[in-house]
């Protein structure tokens, strides 16, 4: 089992308690600031790729033109100029050996890492929670049956499953939606170990008795009274998930079986630039911070989403400023 699966199995019963709503995740996302500055890093670099179209047009560049005469010939294909070649045409330079614009490659690039991360997230959430619910609802031996296959799924060397996995498919099919489904296929194990032990924790309650008395079957009673209160717990796995996924995706285009050229990607990105971070420290450069810096967002923006939607973070936030009101007025 995982930090977070330990995380989140630890705070079963804390679903039963009240899910806060809206306005007090966002007051106490809001008395983090490492959140918010997540929340903006990510804004912005989920815009910038939204808006990549727009943005690469604005500086008249694309990320498949080749441009021959910007690159040095005798140095073996390094881009002529400082800093990569950067200049008033080519924001960031250009790259080694193509030529092609680099600010136009990062911003498609970052398309694809993040659309691979958000689609694996989404299968694996979807499939775990499937998985989970049928586990605690189904009986003695589907549950049972269920939880070693999870439990399987869960010590499988992933990594390794993805390689042998992308290599055998046909050179034809779309790689993204390749990378989505195989990453997903392979990562739900967690989100099915969450969603069960909150499950039984959850079936025992008042509540959910109640619906039972009143009639309800029990598939009606997960769609109507147990989904509400899983979504706290999946949410904040789920924002756990996506920077793992970034990485996977990247990991597997740096070994040369993710995304295929021409498509960008910041994966495929580091691979080519092993072989030029001497002759053009900026092409290793720029993919590593962008690669770096959302992966760490995403986690810091988790982890604040997982004490905001913790029931007992009110209490404690409301113990803290009883405590400092106390301190102000002697």
């Amino acid at each position: 089992m995982t930090s977070h699966d330990t995380v989140a199995v630890s705070t079963a019963p804390a679903a039963a308690a009240t899910l806060p709503g809206a306005g007090a995740v966002w007051r106490r996302l809001r008395a983090r600031p490492a959140a918010l500055t997540a929340g903006a890093v990510l804004a912005v670099l989920l815009g910038a790729a939204l808006a990549a179209p727009l943005l690469t047009a604005a500086a008249g560049q694309d990320p498949y033109t080749y441009h021959d005469d910007l690159i040095d010939s005798a140095s073996g294909g390094a881009p002529q100029g400082s800093f990569g070649g950067a200049g008033a045409e080519h924001w960031l330079g250009v790259e080694p050996g193509t030529g092609r614009d680099l600010f136009a490659r990062l911003l498609y690039g970052a398309r694809i890492s993040l659309l691979v991360a958000v689609g694996a997230t989404a299968v694996q959430v979807v499939t775990g929670l499937a998985v989970g619910l049928a586990a605690a609802l189904g009986g003695r031996w589907v549950d049972h049956l269920l939880s070693r296959v999870t439990d399987v799924m869960v010590a499988l060397p992933a990594l390794v499953l993805a390689i042998a996995l992308t290599t055998v498919v046909p050179p034809g099919f779309p790689r993204p939606l390749l990378l989505v489904l195989v990453l997903g296929a392979l990562g739900w194990g967690g989100v099915s170990r969450i969603v069960r032990a909150h499950t039984l924790a959850l079936s025992g309650l008042d509540f959910v008795a109640a619906a039972r008395l009143g009639g309800a079957g029990r598939w009606r009673v997960a769609r109507r009274e147990l989904l509400p209160a899983l979504a706290a717990p999946v949410l904040t796995y789920a924002a756990l998930l996506l920077p793992g996924n970034i990485v996977a995706e990247a990991s597997l285009s740096f070994l040369g079986i993710g995304v295929h050229p021409p498509t960008p990607s910041w994966g495929q990105m580091l691979s080519t630039a092993t072989t030029w971070f001497r002759a053009d420290p900026m092409y290793v450069l720029l993919p590593s911070v962008l690669l770096l810096v959302t992966v760490l967002a995403f986690t810091v923006l988790g982890d604040a989403l997982r004490a905001a939607l913790d029931p007992r973070e009110a209490s404690r936030l409301g113990r803290a400023g009883r405590r400092v009101e106390k301190k102000g007025n002697p």
